[in-house]
């Protein structure tokens, strides 16, 4: 991992202080979607932009629950950007176009259709990943999801593998 990872993930620890889930859920994010990534063949720039991305693409909850009482998908869309925003130019190392694109990906990571972009895929691809194994989706859930937003064959391996899917 890159100096400028090490350090935006070290802040998003801090950030998320207190909070293991979340803590764990945001690591967890960022693995499967340098996995997927990787086997992808993705480009190392477009790969540095998804990693930042995963690192921080819920960075928008505390915000959320503290303004509406909830941390619904929307909401963290919608609060998320402008911290990421923050949170990416106190670690530096940032172009301002990578971090325009991470607060896109921060703004969307909710938003299955319409998907802009092999970084957007894989995010909500490795954030599904995670997510069937912390909120429990069940089989058929999770074969919807692989079936309507899942395109990468690395990350339909990868649910399939996990879930005994066939």
């Amino acid at each position: 991992m890159e100096k400028a990872m090490a350090r935006l993930m070290a802040g998003m620890v801090e950030h998320d202080g207190g909070d293991v889930p979340r803590v764990q859920h945001f690591v967890k994010v960022h693995g499967f979607a340098v996995t997927i990534a990787a086997l992808e063949g993705v480009d190392a720039a477009t790969t540095r932009i998804l990693e930042a991305a995963a690192i921080v693409h819920d960075i928008g909850i505390h915000a959320a629950e503290r303004l509406y009482g909830n941390c619904d998908g929307k909401h963290q869309e919608e609060l998320g950007p402008a911290e990421a925003r923050d949170l990416l130019m106190r670690v530096g190392e940032f172009t301002e176009q990578e971090i325009c694109r991470v607060e896109w990906l921060v703004a969307h990571h909710h938003t299955y259709h319409p998907v802009d972009g092999i970084d957007h895929r894989i995010l909500l691809e490795a954030d599904f990943l995670v997510n069937v194994y912390e909120g429990a989706v069940s089989e058929e859930g999770a074969r919807h999801m692989r079936d309507e937003v899942f395109r990468t064959a690395s990350g339909i391996r990868l649910l399939n593998t996990m879930l005994g899917l066939s």
